[in-house]
């Protein structure tokens, strides 16, 4: 149909143009904030682009939701704007042959929400925890910069290198200072080199050095002077498990090991794409417009319901994960009241179209009859 092909052409180029504009300021944000992350040192700069895809994946679903129900509105509200509603209902169609249509048109965009949701969203939180977590369990050697002194990731020591060679393994002048049982204790060497015992453990091995315990004013102060002394400065017998929160688990484990936390996110991923659809219905009867009129109180109606509805499901979520109702009990209330009042919307806009669609039939067949008169 002539119709559904131009009306599909219109929510493409539409869609394209708010998620365009949706992504560009997301990542705009997300890249300043990761930047800003980098430069306090929180995160290693050469991650920085692997984590913006992954907070881009994550973000992705919501962004394909408001995209979805934003471009639906601005295409109804458009063929309001422009009468071609009137001839439509002239011609004896009612507001509901659009269903079909849009549901053509957000099928696609639901499903890869269902994807990005259930699939790949949880693995960028896992893999983004991961890169954290290895920036922050690395070894106390590999954030030490010449000539500056450096906090250990325990925040229990301080060390001080003059210089390190190209493999990091070697260091020069090595002043360490820390505190272990409300006793502070200070190591000087001329070098050290970074070596691996048996079970995976990595030390700093001092040569030539000394060693001051204690106060120098107080009677419990030690000094001594070694030959070889080893301070450990990272375990690699513990693995980086990531993220065990369960927004980086994936959706087979959250099945497989149930409880409030783990409901309270299946919830939320399930919930997306039925948002996604249930938006983008209401769209069709939130559209309409006076064609005299303006069309920004229905963007502003249009995100006030949609950071409503979004809300709303994190209140459903926060009480699966406070105990306070259960999974099955949580999931579908929200998303029914959304059909109730997508239902209502239809309904009303039904009734109100009827009463006109003689009165427009009436008034087009009228300066058609005028028009060919004043052509004879």
């Amino acid at each position: 149909m002539i119709f559904q092909r131009a009306l599909r052409r219109d929510l493409l180029s539409t869609a394209g143009a708010v998620f365009t504009t949706l992504f560009t300021i997301t990542i705009t944000v997300t890249l300043i904030r990761i930047l800003g992350q980098a430069a306090g040192g929180k995160i290693a700069s050469a991650d920085v682009v692997a984590l913006l895809g992954f907070s881009a994946l994550n973000y992705l679903p919501i962004l394909l939701n408001l995209t979805g129900f934003v471009a639906v509105l601005l295409v109804v509200t458009r063929s309001y704007q422009d009468s071609e509603m009137v001839v439509w209902f002239a011609s004896g169609l009612s507001l509901s042959k659009w269903i079909r249509p849009v549901l053509m048109f957000g099928l696609p965009i639901v499903t890869l929400t269902a994807v990005l949701s259930l699939f790949l969203t949880p693995w960028s939180n896992e893999q983004s925890a991961v890169y954290k977590e290895r920036y922050a369990n690395r070894e106390d050697i590999a954030r030490v910069s010449p000539g500056k002194f450096q906090e250990s990731s325990s925040s229990d020591r301080v060390f001080f290198v003059e210089g390190v060679s190209g493999d990091s393994t070697k260091v020069k002048n090595i002043f360490v200072s820390s505190v272990l049982n409300g006793k502070t204790s200070v190591v000087v060497a001329k070098e050290g080199t970074v070596e691996i015992d048996p079970e995976g453990d990595k030390f700093l091995v001092l040569h030539q050095g000394r060693r001051y315990d204690g106060v120098p004013t107080q009677s419990d102060f030690e000094l001594m002077e070694f030959d070889r002394y080893g301070v450990l400065v990272g375990s690699q017998s513990k693995a980086l498990v990531g993220d065990t929160s369960a927004r980086a688990t994936s959706t087979k484990e959250l099945l497989s090991n149930r409880n409030n936390f783990n409901d309270g996110e299946i919830l939320w991923r399930v919930s997306l794409p039925l948002m996604g659809i249930l938006l983008m219905l209401l769209a069709i009867p939130l559209g309409f417009v006076n064609p005299r009129g303006g069309r920004s109180a229905n963007l502003l109606i249009a995100l006030f319901l949609f950071v409503f509805y979004s809300n709303m499901l994190s209140f459903a979520q926060a009480t699966v994960v406070q105990n306070r109702s259960t999974l099955m009990l949580a999931w579908w209330p929200v998303h029914l009241v959304a059909l109730i009042v997508v239902v209502v919307f239809f309904a009303w806009r039904l009734k109100v179209n009827s009463r006109y669609h003689p009165l427009v039939a009436w008034s087009l067949l009228k300066r058609t009859c005028l028009g060919r008169k004043a052509a004879a």
